[in-house]
């Protein structure tokens, strides 16, 4: 069974993440998401309210498409967690050409680690390249229209958690 990882804080899932979660399942039997509890970025969603974003957006992927996902949060080192896991493949995404060169590193620092774990690079679709959560995040912030970066419940999501605050 050839399993991938695809790593990220998704706070919030986009449907440029969505985008990208749907064509590794092309590339492996399961697909491992690694939800990153990483506390120095500070999300504005809980790790169980991303797991659970996540997890809902998901399973309409594999009810439409079939396959398995999985939805893992982790804050161990990314090679470790792909160790633990049993992913062989590493799935990442790229945007633009600031993503690469920081990708770069990780993959040279990732092989150095673990040479078994191939890193594969999909690039955004050019609808969704200018979506990042970080701007999601700022438009929703300041009562802006998001629906067309992330999914229905997701901009619900949003719209609370920025109305609570």
């Amino acid at each position: 069974m050839r399993i991938g990882l695809y790593p990220g804080t998704f706070d919030p899932v986009t449907l440029g993440h969505l985008d990208i979660i749907e064509r590794a399942m092309a590339l492996v039997d399961r697909l491992v998401i690694g939800v990153a509890i990483n506390r120095d970025k500070g999300p504005l969603f809980s790790l169980e309210e991303r797991v659970a974003m996540l997890q809902d957006e998901c399973a309409k992927i594999t009810d439409r498409r079939g396959g398995e996902i999985v939805v893992h949060p982790f804050e161990n080192l990314l090679i470790d967690c792909a160790k633990d896991v049993g992913a062989s493949v590493i799935v990442r995404g790229l945007r633009a050409v600031a993503d690469f060169e920081y990708e770069f590193q990780m993959v040279g620092m990732n092989r150095a680690l673990d040479a078994s774990v191939e890193t594969v690079f999909l690039m955004a679709d050019a609808r969704r390249q200018a979506i990042a959560s970080k701007l999601v995040k700022e438009i929703a912030r300041l009562d802006g229209d998001v629906s067309k970066f992330v999914t229905p419940a997701v901009r619900d999501a949003l719209v609370k958690a920025y109305a609570n605050r």
